[in-house]
Parts: C-alpha cells; sequence; structure tokens
C-alpha cells in the first residue's frame, strides 16, 4: 500500500440487508459474498437477528455457527456484541 491508501479490516452489514438468497444455501450466495471478504483479508460482521432464517435451516444455523468460531466473519446480535468479539 502506498502512503495515504486506507486499510479496511472489518465491514459491518445489517442482517436485514440481504436478499431471501443470502439465507438459502443452496444458492451458494452467503459463501461467495464471504469468500469475497476472506480473499481480501477484510472481516464481515452480520449483525441483526438472523434466527428466522437459522431456525428454517439446520445448514445455514451449522454455516453460522462455524463462522462464529472463526476470526473473519461474524454473525452478531448487536454491536455491544461486536465491540466485545473485537476487544478479545
Amino acid at each position: 500500500m502506498s502512503r495515504g491508501d486506507a486499510c479496511v479490516r472489518w465491514v459491518v452489514i445489517p442482517a436485514g440487508r440481504f436478499d431471501e438468497a443470502f439465507s438459502r444455501q443452496r444458492t451458494q450466495v452467503a459463501g461467495e459474498i464471504i469468500q469475497k471478504f476472506v480473499n481480501y483479508r477484510v472481516g464481515l460482521a452480520v449483525l441483526g437477528d438472523s434466527s428466522r432464517h437459522t431456525g428454517a435451516s439446520s445448514a445455514l444455523r451449522d454455516f453460522v455457527r462455524e463462522c462464529n468460531r472463526g476470526q473473519q466473519t461474524w454473525f452478531l446480535s448487536d454491536a455491544e456484541e461486536l465491540h466485545e468479539r473485537l476487544k478479545s
């Protein structure tokens, strides 16, 4: 990076911004989006209640659980939870 370039470490997106296709595992939309962030080494935090989607899909529930175990992609309930994760 040259001097003056900004380095983005995290992108935070409200859960409600995602289309229904994001929550359907068979569309692979979530995986494709998350892979872009991984490729650029930028963390992705999805904030908000995603229980409507995870309650209806065990595959998505497992996907979210696995993401939350890592350090790059998190599905969190609110900004306070994000701040706590970033501190650790």
